[in-house]
């Protein structure tokens, strides 16, 4: 059954009810544990609020970097509690715990429209056991179950698969409904052209992405580190740049698939170069690769170069929908950030396109350059964004309750 066929949050009668929410709030933070993008704690508030304005109660489920099931206080969820208090205002308290009877009684305390969250639930190694004990313990917190954390349902952990076992609904929130609908919906049929840009680093990490979208994508247009495995492939000279030395095979047969299916598959025709990954570094724009030599030897690609800006914005220009995974070049160091944002910038011009930002460093790019309210939507997840787009089923979805 598909992964849009499942309960929503508006189906569901949840007056009087305590609802146990898995959410999304693995946010980055600095130095001293200072949030520095909130993103997916505001994407889940239209859930919230709609749960709030039916009179729920409730009780809020998340996890917060990798403490490996142990209680590490650099880990600790009050810094997304002060946040999450200050965007909703009122109403939102705090557990030490997730599980337990302080915990369940916390739960009990509620009233109509409180919000209570609870302590990282990655503070148990049952949790990414997915422990049906633990599981059973978390489902006491509530009398129904909503997922909203796209980003972590991918996962078949005891907060997002596990739990469902135990509710006699469980439903997608507001959040994992718009994400299902754009990665999965908007691209079972897409506006043509269709148009995918790809960057990060391996190509590794998205075989099963490239592989799936060429049966539906007329374009795909190449960048960042991946992008030199595939140069080299070819017998371009890419020195000290970033190349999966036994992917080279992979790389000439995902080219030769795309020439056999009659699909643009484009590779940077110039580069930024450097020889050191710094602030200040000196660099160079290389000149085209055929007939150029390529990187200069000794040095390394950090960004696409302003020959392969031009024929890849000529080619967004063009597309009626564009989905784009990856920056193509190192875009947390300003010298080596023009490349990625170019692009973002030619996906805002084209305002008539639906354009997808599938997730991860891509988000944090286009938020950077301050486009992110020109794209059609973006999303929370970065494996769950990949999985989803390569047609995987994810574990967090599918054990929801479908809908009648």
């Amino acid at each position: 059954m598909s992964q849009q066929s499942k309960l929503s949050v508006r189906d569901i009668d949840v007056h009087g009810k305590r609802v146990l929410v898995r959410v999304d709030f693995n946010v980055p933070v600095d130095d001293h544990l200072c949030i520095t993008d909130d993103t997916r704690i505001s994407e889940s508030l239209p859930t919230l609020e709609l749960l709030r304005k039916n009179e729920a109660r409730l009780i809020l489920l998340a996890h917060f970097g990798r403490p490996k099931g142990k209680v590490v206080e650099k880990y600790s969820l009050k810094p997304v509690f002060e946040r999450l208090r200050t965007l909703i205002g009122g109403n939102v308290s705090f557990s030490p715990n997730c599980v337990g009877p302080a915990a369940e009684a916390a739960t009990h305390a509620l009233q109509d429209g409180d919000i209570l969250l609870m302590e990282n639930v990655r503070f148990h190694a049952e949790e990414e056991a997915n422990d049906p004990a633990f599981a059973a313990q978390l489902a006491k917190l509530g009398d129904l179950y909503v997922n909203d954390a796209f980003g972590a349902a991918h996962r078949a952990h005891a907060s997002t698969e596990g739990v469902t076992r135990y509710f006699p609904q469980a439903a997608m929130g507001l959040l994992l409904e718009k994400e299902i609908k754009y990665l999965q919906g908007e691209l079972e049929n897409p506006r043509k052209p269709f148009l995918v840009i790809l960057g990060g680093s391996k190509v590794s990490d998205k075989i099963g992405v490239i592989k799936a979208l060429m049966e539906k994508a007329d374009i795909f247009l190449i960048g960042g580190a991946m992008a030199y495995t595939f140069l080299k492939a070819q017998g371009i000279e890419v020195a000290n740049s970033r190349v999966e030395e036994d992917k080279l095979d992979l790389a000439r047969e995902l080219l030769n698939l795309a020439a056999s299916k009659g699909l643009k598959f484009l590779l940077p025709i110039d580069c930024i170069e450097t020889q050191e990954i710094k602030s200040a570094a000196t660099w160079n724009n290389t000149q085209p690769f055929p007939p150029g030599k390529g990187v200069t030897a000794s040095w390394m690609g950090v960004d696409i170069g302003i020959k392969t800006r031009a024929l890849y914005s000529a080619e967004i220009a063009q597309a009626a929908t564009i989905l784009w995974n990856g920056p193509v070049g190192v875009f947390e160091i300003a010298e080596f950030s023009g490349g990625t944002r170019a692009l973002a910038e030619a996906i805002a011009a084209n305002s008539s396109a639906t354009s997808i930002i599938g997730g991860g460093d891509s988000v944090t790019a286009v938020k950077q350059f301050g486009l992110a309210n020109k794209m059609t939507f973006i999303s929370t997840g970065g494996g769950a964004s990949l999985e989803l787009l390569e047609g995987r089923v994810l574990p967090g979805i599918a054990a929801l309750t479908n809908k009648k």
